[in-house]
């Protein structure tokens, strides 16, 4: 466990306060590890903490450990009728269609053993994915074009059309449709790559043999239509972001068919633990209430 903590917070004094012991703890944790083991684990500097190879390696086995430990605990806690343990997610900076503080406030308030950790992906969908392929997260909130990363197990809850959103008064603004071709020569707003979104109209474009210009990468979607509205370019945006319709039209995409999916993720490679199941079952009951199926 203090392994797994130092390689995750890639520094002592945070997994320390993770674990809730003193750093000299762990620091004589891991050289009892690396002793027992014949190898170096970290390579550390008063800058960085690494993994070596050796400590890379061992990361996975470590982490399915904890797991087996996991599930051996969520099953007496199960019986005795109150989880445990720690929830590991991970969310987009901007999710509109899930109310996630609402939803983890009730997931606390039935499980309040479970200690909850939310982090938010300044690098996007991408992002979450890896850190759930890597052992990092337990459960993601994300927006993936396409199939699914080989190791993800995807949960999608909504699929949106995706439009355009013009500012009014742009030459284009009194079509019911525009394609992709109409747009090519535009400055873009758009999501940093790596966003479900960007992926999404990135890979339309380049179906369509077409280029475009992204003058403007912004990392809150929700934010993305207040540029266009202000006149610094035009976007290509799931309906649902674009909020007011004050200063902007929103003609369909003609000749392309681009969706913004937005989903709940796991590794699909590791059993997930009781909390983990829990949680799912809440984002489940909030799908049926909000659409009814």
């Amino acid at each position: 466990m203090y392994f797994v903590a130092v390689a995750e917070e890639r520094n002592f004094s945070r997994a320390a306060e993770r674990l809730r012991v003193v750093q000299s703890g762990v620091s004589a944790a891991i050289r009892s590890l690396e002793r027992e083991l014949g190898a170096q684990l970290f390579e550390r500097s008063s800058q960085r903490v690494a993994l070596t190879d050796a400590g890379a390696a061992l990361l996975p086995e470590a982490r399915a450990t904890i797991d087996a430990a996991q599930a051996a605990r969520d099953a007496v806690d199960e019986v005795r009728g109150g989880l445990r343990g720690t929830l590991r997610i991970g969310t987009l900076i901007s999710v509109g269609f899930i109310d996630l503080p609402g939803l983890l406030g009730q997931f606390r308030a039935e499980h309040p053993g479970v200690d909850l950790r939310l982090r938010a992906a300044p690098t996007g969908s991408a992002g979450l994915a890896r850190s759930l392929l890597d052992g990092e997260l337990d459960v993601a909130f994300v927006s993936l074009a396409g199939r699914p990363p080989a190791g993800l197990s995807v949960r999608v809850l909504v699929a949106e059309p995706i439009v355009a959103v013009l500012p009014d008064g742009h030459p284009l603004a009194g079509r019911a449709t525009v394609s992709l071709a109409d747009l090519a020569d535009e400055p873009f707003v758009d999501s940093p790559p790596g966003y479900g979104n960007r992926t999404e109209v990135d890979r339309g474009f380049a179906a369509a043999g077409l280029r475009r210009r992204v003058a403007l990468e912004v990392a809150d979607i929700a934010t993305v239509a207040q540029y266009v509205r202000n006149g610094l370019g035009v976007a290509l945006l799931p309906r649902f972001s674009v909020g007011s319709a004050d200063g902007l039209r929103t003609p369909a995409v003609s000749g392309a068919r681009l969706r913004w999916t937005f989903g709940v993720a796991t590794g699909s490679a590791r059993r997930p633990s009781a909390a983990v199941r829990a949680l799912l079952d809440l984002v489940d009951a909030h799908r049926v209430r909000r659409f009814g199926h």
